[in-house]
């Protein structure tokens, strides 16, 4: 891996290909990795899906959910953790945030335990947010 990471929309990710990079980045538990099919309505219901590549590899993905106008629910940040510490999902927030546009606010929910990480890039803690889980 010693090439530039390149950053391009992928609407039409595949779902293998994305359940890949769940699995890498050990987020595999949190969305349904393991069902393809779910996965493949998942990408395909996403209006923004940013990859990073490195040597082709895919190695990041952010998957977003926007009305291009107000606001945009990132859904999905996986970057792999052979890879993480080098930038890849401060990037991949960025171009999701500029595919996005001015306009629009982007919200997310962490995964437990990696809270601190969003707050460093400077995003803001939202305490008056309210969600009901999945029930499955």
């Amino acid at each position: 891996m010693t090439g530039a990471v390149v950053y391009a929309l992928e609407p039409g990710l595949a779902a293998d290909a994305f359940q890949g990079v769940l699995v890498a980045s050990g987020l595999a538990p949190r969305p349904p990795a393991d069902d393809l099919e779910r996965l493949g309505r998942m990408l395909a219901a996403s209006d923004l899906i940013v990859t990073a590549r490195l040597d082709g590899r895919l190695v990041g993905v952010a998957r977003t959910l926007t009305d291009f106008a107000f606001c945009a629910y990132l859904s999905d940040l996986a970057v792999a953790r052979d890879v993480q510490g080098r930038g890849i999902g401060r990037r991949l927030i960025a171009e999701t945030r500029a595919a996005a546009g001015p306009e629009v606010s982007l919200l997310l929910t962490a995964a437990p335990g990696i809270e601190g990480y969003y707050e460093a890039i400077g995003m803001t803690r939202v305490p008056q947010a309210f969600r009901f889980d999945r029930e499955r």
